[in-house]
């Protein structure tokens, strides 16, 4: 019975332990309600890219307001954000000024991706500005199966800056700008037409472009002034910019991205990192100019070409012919790779056919001589 009870005590005791970690863990979290409130009270008028936003309209009020509270609720998502603009930022103010659009501008990227270069929505948006294909094609960006320029920050955000310009031109507000970039201008300009209401504060929108202004405006105050609602970063906790060396170069036939990581003295992670735009293994055929980190700038051109060249010398000896019976899980079992690097290797799909004297790429480095004698079998 004594045994007993001690059990029960012990468990109780760490039953109510774990309660009260929980619970000082989300104290900690979420701000009081105190702080909330005191949030929300704004003595002074609110601009957003210089103009007035009418927040003496009780509803208006309370669509920001809305978005505020939405907003501090996500704390650790707000850090991320802080962190985020001393890497980003600094670019976005520099090819708006160039533009001669409002610095405020910058507050977009954050609403449409927490500033995250691989953010993608439902109905194909991408980037961190959240361009459409179509977009992007019309401000000149290249969207296909191999190269998705959204993904660049350095290429999507000068075509970012371009789009917003042409919406206000049509629309004559930077309101109604914001609300045509999250909506569609055409969708827009059909409402104002229906609803002979220029004004976007007056508009009837769908819900989320009711939200959208105010949203931007909401991280405009926090990210302006992060101590007034309780962020409290150092200096050295935010984010640094990437840095890197900017290199033309010709490839001259499909090019693996491992040669490119070799020959600026990398690894693959790192010169996906900073091309992001580059979807899968390989370059394409053509003119390219890469990203590259600053210390393998020099003679990267020459090393490249050498690195190519070896690689195309060795090319024959890592070929298998296809055999009758053969399937790509067979082959791949039979070589001891794995099936998703004979995928890679081939830029096929799971679901392809192949067929007998078709021949694979089955090992992309220094083979053996079980593997040669293999393959010359094969021949």
């Amino acid at each position: 019975m004594t045994k007993r009870f001690f059990i029960w005590l012990l468990t109780g005791l760490c039953l109510t332990g774990i309660f009260f970690t929980q619970l000082f863990a989300a104290t900690a979290a979420e701000p009081a309600s105190d702080d909330l409130l005191r949030a929300l009270r704004i003595d002074s008028p609110l601009s957003l890219c210089n103009e007035p936003v009418p927040l003496t309209d009780s509803q208006n009020r309370e669509r920001f307001e809305k978005e505020m509270l939405v907003s501090l609720g996500n704390r650790y998502q707000v850090i991320l954000w802080l962190k985020r603009t001393t890497r980003f930022f600094p670019t976005i103010e520099r090819v708006l000024s160039e533009n001669g659009l409002p610095g405020d501008l910058k507050y977009l990227a954050i609403a449409e991706s927490a500033l995250r270069v691989h953010a993608g929505s439902s109905k194909g948006a991408m980037g961190v500005w959240q361009l459409m294909p179509q977009t992007a094609q019309k401000y000149g960006l290249t969207v296909n199966g191999r190269v998705d320029e959204r993904r660049s920050f350095c290429l999507s955000t000068p075509a970012a800056a371009s789009y917003l310009k042409d919406l206000h031109s049509r629309f004559g507000s930077w309101s109604l700008a914001l609300a045509a970039y999250n909506m569609g201008e055409e969708g827009l300009a059909a409402e104002i037409l229906e609803q002979a209401v220029t004004d976007y504060y007056s508009l009837y929108l769908p819900l989320e472009t009711q939200r959208f202004v105010f949203r931007i405006l909401a991280i405009k105050c926090i990210v302006e002034n992060p101590q007034q609602y309780g962020f409290f970063l150092e200096p050295d906790e935010f984010y640094p910019p990437r840095v890197f060396a900017t290199v033309p170069f010709d490839a001259l036939t499909e090019l693996p991205l491992r040669l490119v990581a070799e020959a600026s003295g990398t690894d693959f992670k790192t010169v996906k990192d900073l091309n992001p735009h580059i979807r899968g293994y390989y370059l394409t055929a053509g003119s390219h100019r890469l990203n590259i980190p600053p210390d393998g700038e020099a003679g990267f051109e020459k090393r490249l070409r050498d690195l190519a060249a070896s690689d195309d010398r060795t090319r024959d000896r890592r070929l298998y012919r296809v055999q009758e019976g053969d399937s790509l899980s067979g082959i791949a079992k039979k070589f001891d790779v794995p099936l998703a690097a004979l995928l890679i290797w081939n830029r096929i799909p799971i679901n392809a056919v192949i067929h007998p004297g078709q021949r694979l790429v089955v090992l992309p480095f220094t083979l053996g001589k079980d593997w040669q004698t293999e393959t010359a079998g094969g021949d």
